[in-house]
Parts: C-alpha cells; structure tokens; sequence
C-alpha cells in the first residue's frame, strides 16, 4: 500500500471556527476523516499531522523516509508567505507534494499571493475549500499509479 502524508500547518486545527466565510465551516478532524476514508477506496493510506510549530512540521517531512511515504499532501497556512525551511525540507526529501489552499489566495492580500513552495510543488490547489484536499489526494493518486513501484 502507497502511503501519502497529509500536512496541515498552523492555525489549521482552527478549521470551523475561524474564519468561517473564509476558511468554510469543516472541522480539519472531519475533512481528515473523509480523506482518510477516500484513501482507502483508492488503495492508499494517509497519514495525518497538524502542527502550529514550523519545527514539527519540518521534522515530519524529514521523516517521510522512515514513514515509507510517496506523496506529500500540505496546506502550510501562513508558513506558504515565510518558510524556506519548508521548501528546503521538502526538496530535501525528494518525495513529490500538492501545496493546497481553501481559500483563493490570489484574490486576498498581495502579500498572500506568494509562495515559496508553489514554483517546487507538483501543482498547487487553490479556493476551492475541503474540496481541494480530495482534488488533491486524487491527483496523487493518479501520479502514483503511473510509477512503477
């Protein structure tokens, strides 16, 4: 079984409760469960992790080698606008990711109109809310199933 991990970064954990007419009202805890739930219908297994700690969140990409993963599924929050450290643990990794967003960034302040992950990603979804994250997961698997193993 391909394993896929899901990174969510800060303020994350908030899904539901902030920001609803931005960020929707799913709790991450629903929108979680139902990714977990489309893997397994498509063969997969995704491993879940939130952190408002950049730290954490760059030491669970550091360990996708040890976790067996072949795909990285993150929404960094804020951390898209800041975070080298990110990007460089993820291409230090090797391992391909989807950057997904609930919200249209490109339509919000300018200043959230830049990533430092977008230009490495795979491909990057944007605005279309928790509906993004099964985009994103099918997408995966669509590319994991045309390499071999």
């Amino acid at each position: 079984m391909k394993n896929i991990l899901l990174l969510n970064g800060p303020n994350l954990n908030l899904l539901g409760k902030r920001e609803p007419d931005i960020y929707g009202t799913e709790s991450l805890e629903s929108i979680t469960d139902v990714l977990v739930h489309e893997a397994e219908n498509l063969g997969l297994e995704l491993i879940s992790f939130q952190s408002n700690a950049e730290h954490e969140l760059v030491d669970k990409i550091q360990a996708v080698p040890d976790l067996g993963v072949q795909f990285i599924l993150i929404n960094p929050g804020a951390l898209t606008h800041t975070s080298v450290s990110l990007r460089d643990a993820l291409l230090g990794v090797g391992v391909p990711f989807i950057e997904v967003h609930l919200s249209n960034v490109y339509s919000r302040e300018s200043f959230r109109q830049h990533s430092y992950l977008s230009d490495v990603a795979l491909g990057v979804i944007t605005g279309f809310g928790s509906q993004g994250y099964s985009f994103a997961l099918h997408a995966a698997s669509r590319y994991l199933g045309q390499r071999e193993d």
